[in-house]
């Protein structure tokens, strides 16, 4: 996949926008203002795309076990990020379409219940 492709779909879930909140190079998707999915373009731009997504700590355990291309997330907490080399090819585009998914219901689950209603997940 490619990074046009992983923004439209990160585009098309329910109350996302995209931003710049850090500097011009690391390009944010949050939902309702919480990040979900952050991509440094300058390493797409040199061919070692990856994208830095939430996950439940446990499962994060067991995907770093089972992909050698989905790693602790860098510059961001190990306990709840990874980031997932889109570059090493050993990913399924719908494998990373479901990885994203889960990052965007992680962070909707912990928003409060209110807020929380008004998703269809």
């Amino acid at each position: 996949m490619n990074i046009e492709e992983l923004r439209v779909y990160c585009l098309s879930k329910k109350e996302v926008t995209e931003e710049f909140p850090f500097d011009a190079d690391t390009l944010v998707f949050k939902v309702l203002g919480k990040m979900f999915a952050l991509f440094p373009l300058e390493n797409w731009e040199s061919g070692k795309g990856f994208v830095n997504l939430k996950a439940d700590p446990e499962y994060s355990e067991e995907l770093r076990a089972d992909y050698q291309s989905i790693r602790p997330g860098f510059h961001m907490s190990k306990k709840h990020w990874n980031s997932v080399y889109i570059y090493e090819g050993e990913l399924r585009a719908e494998f990373i379409k479901e990885l994203i998914d889960h990052s965007y219901e992680m962070v909707v689950k912990g928003m409060p219940k209110k807020l929380r209603d008004t998703f269809e997940l």
